[in-house]
C-alpha cells in the first residue's frame, strides 16, 4: 500500500467520523490521493460523468425514487394499510404484523429502506402507538426492521447499484430477492408474535373476513405493480431501466386518475424532492466511482484476491468471513458506501473462489440493509427519530431481538445459496 493510498484512506475515515456526508468525505479524500501523487486533479471530473453519464442503468435509481415518493403522497399507502389490517390485524401484535406485510408490499414499490420507513412507517407507527397501545419505542423499532426488506424484494435501488460495480445481471439479482425478502418477513413476524405473547400486547378489533374481498379490490391497482414491474424484466418487454420508467408512470396514473389525490402542487414538491434525492444518491455513486478508479490504480482488488485464495480458504469460510466484516462495517458506514466502494474489492475473490455473483449480491445487499439498524450509525434509527421523536435511546432498547432474527436469516442465506438461487435458476439462470 502506497503512501499516497495510505493518506487517501486515513483522510476519508477522518472526515466520516468527525460527522462529514460520506460522498463529501469520498470527494476529499480522493483530492487528497491526486494532490499527493502528482495526478491531475480534472481527471475527477471526467470519472464521475463518464461512470454516470455511460450507465444506462443508473437511470432506473431516481425513477425508482419517483415511484416511491408518488406512492407516498397519494391515499394508495393507507389503501395497503387497510388491506394489511384485514389480513393479519386480527392476530394479537395485529399492528406489529401488518407493519412487517405493508413492508412486504411496499417493498414492491419503492426499492428504498428509508422510503420504506419515511412513508409507510410513519403511518403505522401512529397506528400503533395511539391510545398506548404499544410502547413507542418498539413501534419504531419494528417499522425500522421491517423496512429493511424494502430494497430485497424487487426493485431494489441497492441491488442496480450492486450490478453496476459487479456487472451482475439486474433481472436475475430481482429473482434472487423475492425469497430472501419472505424470509425475512418471516422471521420478524415470528419474533413480533413471540414478543405481543410475553408482553400481553392488545388484539385489534378484528375485520370481518367478508370484508377482505373490499379491501382486497381497493388495493389491487397498487398490488399489482411488482408483478407488471417483473413481468416486464422477465418477460421481455422491457430493460430493468425502462421498467423503473413503467413503475413511475403506473404510479402516477394510479394516484392522479385512478384514485384521483394527486394535485399538481403536490408533484411539484414529489419531484423536487426526488431530485434531491437522486442528486444525494448521484454525488455518492460519482465518489464512489473515483474512489475505485484509485483504488484499482492500486491494484488493490488484485492483491486482496491474490492473498486470499494463497491461503487457500473454502469459499464458505470467505462468504461468512466478509460477512462479518460488511456487519461490522455497517455499523459505522452507510449502505451505498458498502456497496460501491468495500465490496468491489472483494469481487475478484469470489470470481476465483467460484463463489456465484448473484447470490453473493443478494447476501451482500440483505447484509448492508441489516447495517441500517445497527447501532451507532443505524440511519433507519436516526431517520425514525426525526420524523417520530421518538426518543433514540427508546428505538435502539428495542431494536436488539430484531437484529437477532435478521442476522439469523443472513446465516440461512449465506449457508444455503439454494434460497436465493432458486428462482433465477427457475427463470434460466446458469449460475
Amino acid at each position: 500500500m502506497t503512501l499516497e493510498f495510505t493518506l487517501c484512506l486515513i483522510t476519508l475515515f477522518f472526515l466520516a467520523a468527525i460527522g462529514m456526508p460520506i460522498a463529501y468525505a469520498i470527494l476529499l479524500s480522493s483530492f487528497t490521493y491526486l494532490a499527493v501523487a502528482g495526478q491531475d486533479i480534472g481527471i475527477i471530473g471526467k470519472i464521475f460523468m463518464d461512470g454516470l453519464y455511460n450507465s444506462f442503468v443508473l437511470l432506473a435509481v431516481p425513477l425508482f425514487i419517483v415511484a416511491a415518493n408518488i406512492m407516498n403522497a397519494g391515499s394508495i399507502s393507507d389503501r395497503l394499510l387497510q388491506f394489511c389490517v384485514a389480513l393479519v390485524g386480527r392476530l394479537r401484535g395485529g399492528l406489529g404484523h401488518v407493519n412487517i406485510v405493508a413492508s412486504l408490499i411496499f417493498s414492491g414499490m419503492s426499492g428504498s429502506a428509508v422510503a420504506d420507513a419515511a412513508g409507510i412507517g410513519k403511518i403505522i407507527i401512529e397506528m400503533m402507538t395511539r391510545s398506548g397501545r404499544y410502547p413507542p419505542g418498539y413501534a419504531a423499532a419494528i417499522t425500522a426492521a421491517s423496512a429493511t426488506i424494502g430494497p430485497i424484494i424487487p426493485p431494489s435501488i441497492p441491488m442496480v447499484l450492486y450490478a453496476l460495480v459487479s456487472n451482475a445481471s439486474i433481472g436475475y439479482l430481482f429473482l434472487g430477492g423475492i425469497i430472501p425478502g419472505l424470509f425475512m418477513g418471516i422471521v420478524l413476524m415470528g419474533m413480533n408474535a413471540w414478543i405481543a405473547h410475553r408482553r400481553d400486547f392488545p388484539l385489534e378489533e378484528a375485520v370481518p373476513l367478508r370484508e377482505l374481498p373490499k379491501h382486497t379490490v381497493t388495493a389491487f391497482p397498487a398490488l399489482l405493480m411488482p408483478a407488471i414491474l417483473l413481468y416486464g424484466i422477465y418477460g421481455g418487454v422491457a430493460t430493468p431501466t425502462e421498467a423503473a420508467a413503467i413503475a413511475a408512470a403506473y404510479a402516477l396514473v394510479l394516484a392522479a386518475l385512478l384514485y384521483r389525490v394527486l394535485k399538481v402542487s403536490t408533484l411539484y414538491r414529489i419531484l423536487v424532492e426526488s431530485a434531491r434525492s437522486s442528486a444525494a444518491v448521484g454525488v455518492v455513486i460519482g465518489g464512489a466511482l473515483i474512489l475505485n478508479y484509485i483504488v484499482a490504480s492500486e491494484n488493490i482488488p488484485d492483491r486482496v484476491a491474490h492473498t486470499l485464495v494463497g491461503l487457500e480458504v473454502h469459499p464458505l469460510v470467505f462468504l461468512i468471513g466478509i460477512n462479518i466484516i460488511i456487519l461490522l462495517l455497517g455499523c459505522v458506514l452507510d449502505a451505498s458506501t458498502l456497496i460501491l466502494v468495500i465490496i468491489p474489492l472483494f469481487l475478484p475473490t469470489c470470481k476465483e473462489l467460484g463463489i456465484d455473483l448473484v447470490h453473493f449480491g443478494v447476501v451482500a445487499v440483505v447484509n448492508c440493509m441489516i447495517g441500517l439498524i445497527t447501532p451507532p450509525y443505524g440511519i433507519l434509527l436516526f431517520v425514525l427519530n426525526a420524523i417520530t421523536r421518538i426518543p433514540l435511546a427508546a428505538i435502539i432498547r428495542e431494536i436488539w431481538l430484531f437484529l437477532v432474527v435478521l442476522i439469523f436469516a443472513l446465516l440461512i442465506l449465506i449457508l444455503f445459496p439454494g434460497v436465493t438461487l432458486w428462482l433465477p435458476r427457475l427463470f434460466g439462470y446458469a449460475g
